[in-house]
């Protein structure tokens, strides 16, 4: 096993120079001002009135979906809630639009010193994901995850073969289920039509109802836990919608749901940034070797699962060795 990790360390695993390496660590750190930009957002979503009614003044809170709700009539109070809210409104605001300029800025740079190669249609999911407030709910699995871990790194795996692939899979976490549906009805729309605000091509595959493929051939998986429980629902659409995913079981992926997530921030060829959550190396590696082990699997993707498996158990060895390794629960 040592040969392996030295021959992997020196021909497969290359650390990025000093200049990306800052540029990546500057980004990040802009990526997360940003993010804590727009969850603080949150609270100020709406807005606040003063409404007159039979002589008096109220003050009215509204909601994102416009709703309104009186807080009172008008007094020291109200106008002390009313003024705390636009100043902080303001200021947000204000935050928001200066996060906005570091993230442009880092795209340049990103782009221009080469810092990411994560696949570009892989971030803008994400991104849209996130946007629509359902990022909580998905756990990237599969090859994408090594983008994940390379990022946090600071390294290139160059191995055309180890990353060749044109689909990502998303772990629906069915545990959280109820919290789902309620964030999808805000959204009114289907999964499939999230996808589709990124590429208006993405259509359910004829067979595979829990695929979607674009005009490139890219595809997008939705995958599930097998069933635990009698009110584990299945077989599950992701929505009401009828033109939405299905989520197919896959074997073993509750200890996939059960790992510990593994956040980066992955950025595209044209320098876009994208949080990833996906599960902990040692997760990945115990998954893949299960998986080459596989009886059923296809044996062109055996030797895949195995250089996969090495690469992320070298870059645990010299990048993660702070990880806590979890018993392996494959079988």
């Amino acid at each position: 096993m040592e040969k392996l990790l030295k021959n992997i360390n020196e021909y497969v695993i290359q650390e990025i120079d000093d200049k990306q390496r800052l540029q990546y660590i500057n980004a990040r750190s802009d990526f997360n001002t940003f993010l804590n930009a727009l969850s603080e957002a949150k609270s100020i979503r709406g807005g606040m009135f003063w409404k007159s009614q039979n002589g008096n003044e109220y003050l009215i809170r509204t909601s994102a979906s416009n709703s309104q709700t009186s807080l009172g009539p008008k007094s020291t109070e109200t106008q002390a809630i009313y003024d705390r809210f636009t100043e902080k409104k303001a200021k947000t605001l204000q935050y928001i639009k200066h996060a906005e300029q570091l993230v442009y800025q880092n795209k340049r740079m990103n782009r221009a010193l080469y810092v990411g190669r994560t696949p570009q249609i892989v971030v803008d999911v994400l991104n849209e994901m996130r946007e629509r407030g359902l990022e909580q709910f998905f756990t990237v699995v599969g090859t994408h995850a090594i983008y994940a871990y390379e990022s946090e790194a600071g390294v290139r795996i160059n191995n055309a073969d180890a990353l060749a692939t044109k689909d990502v899979d998303f772990l629906f976490d069915t545990r959280k289920s109820i919290q789902f549906a309620s964030a999808v009805r805000r959204l009114d729309s289907s999964v499939l039509g999230v996808l589709q605000k990124v590429d208006p091509s993405f259509k359910l595959h004829h067979e595979q109802k829990y695929t979607a493929v674009n005009k490139n051939g890219f595809e997008v998986d939705f995958i599930r836990r097998e069933v635990k429980q009698t009110d584990d629902q299945h077989p599950m659409r992701l929505t009401d919608h009828e033109e939405d995913f299905w989520v197919v079981q896959a074997k073993n992926a509750d200890v996939l749901l059960d790992s510990e997530p593994f956040y980066a921030m992955v950025v595209s060829t044209s320098g876009d940034m994208a949080r990833m959550k996906t599960v902990n190396p040692y997760t990945f590696v115990s998954f893949k070797r299960w998986m080459a082990e596989l009886p059923g699997r296809d044996v062109l993707k055996k030797p895949r699962d195995k250089v996969q498996a090495d690469i992320v158990e070298a870059l645990i060895t010299q990048y993660f060795p702070h990880l806590k390794k979890p018993p392996s629960k494959f079988n």
